[in-house]
């Protein structure tokens, strides 16, 4: 990466850190219709899932799971843990899927 511009991952040339699709090899880089969301990637065999913290912790409900190669929710566990993180209880959808178990069994 240079001083003020991100890089490709398959291409390596500088872009935009909006840059939705690269310019130079039409890699993704940002999730499909959420420019604003990044699009992880694996780089080797593995998949992401392997060194993710939410299928660490069992909170990742993402449907490619554990063979995702590519994920916008991919946090190294091996780096700090995310200050929020979307699927924990205070999260709207596991607070009234959790409420609903509860009333109807």
């Amino acid at each position: 990466m240079n001083g003020l511009m991100p890089d490709c991952p398959k291409c390596h040339q500088a872009i935009d850190s909006q840059t939705v699709t690269c310019p130079r090899c039409f890699t993704v880089l940002k999730a499909y219709g959420h420019p604003g969301i990044p699009l992880h990637r694996a780089t080797g065999a593995a998949s992401l899932c392997l060194t993710c913290t939410y299928h660490a912790d069992d909170t990742c409900t993402y449907p490619q799971r554990p063979y995702a190669r590519e994920c916008t929710m991919y946090h190294d566990r091996t780096k700090p843990t995310p200050t929020t993180n979307p699927m924990t209880s205070s999260d709207p959808l596991r607070t009234l899927q959790s409420w609903l178990r509860k009333k109807f069994p």
